[in-house]
């Protein structure tokens, strides 16, 4: 388990909605650094926090900012874009895929040596429209379903490096990207507390919020988590022989 306080954590996306909620959490649990990085940091003060220019998908703004952090402990990828499509329009998916998970996957990579020096842990924010499409925004949705194998996978893959990999896997909650969505709505400061307890708990997958937590029951005890242990054990046994 990795607990936050004394820790050096990075959260993408920091600038608002969830992201802000976490960079505030990360503090309150006495996290001795937090890098807020987003596209253009705003608004952060205190000794804690250190604002980080981040473009989760320009090479040359993640090769910057890997090379700013001297040590890190957590990182929280949570930067993302959600938007109403019809799947008319391939470059929307593109896009999505770009953001949500090639964005993830550089910026893992990027700091991935200062997380194995620590043995810390990646925590990866999804959403539950990684199990089942919400036609709105399908090319989100299917960004999300492959932002969640790629964090299955990791979790096997960066363990053998001492690195946890969790996946938080949201409901709707109160941001910019839920505004014209008519249900109720977890607030984002909830969502990060529950967050950050997920990962003091040691849990692989975190439902931090009511409409998710109805997910959480169904997922933890049923076959496709269980497959994911098959697999898993599987890997393992192939990479003993290796």
């Amino acid at each position: 388990m990795v607990e936050i306080a004394g820790k050096t954590v990075l959260v993408t996306g920091a600038n608002r909605g969830i992201g802000r909620a976490l960079v505030d959490e990360a503090v309150s649990r006495g996290a001795a650094r937090v890098y807020a990085a987003s596209r253009t940091p705003l608004g952060y003060s205190g000794p804690a926090i250190t604002p980080l220019t981040l473009d989760v998908t320009d090479a040359e703004q993640i090769r910057t900012a890997a090379d700013a952090v001297e040590s890190l402990d957590i990182l929280v990828n949570n930067a993302g874009i959600a938007a109403y499509d019809d799947l008319t329009d391939r470059a929307v998916i593109d896009r999505h895929l770009a953001v949500n998970v090639f964005g993830l996957y550089d910026v893992t990579r990027a700091f991935l040596p200062l997380l194995t020096r620590t043995g810390g842990a990646v925590v990866n924010n999804l959403s539950v429209n990684a199990f089942a499409p919400l036609p709105l925004i399908p090319a989100y949705s299917i960004s999300k379903a492959a932002a969640f194998s790629l964090t299955q996978s990791w979790r096997s893959i960066l363990a053998r490096q001492g690195v946890r990999v969790h996946a938080v896997l949201t409901g709707i909650v109160d941001t910019d990207m839920s505004r014209g969505v008519d249900l109720p709505k977890a607030a984002p400061e909830s969502v990060a507390r529950s967050v950050f307890d997920g990962v003091e708990k040691g849990e692989d997958d975190i439902f931090p919020d009511p409409m998710a937590a109805t997910q959480a029951e169904s997922w933890l005890g049923g076959a496709a988590k269980e497959l994911e242990r098959q697999y898993a054990a599987v890997a393992e046994g192939v990479w003993r022989q290796g």
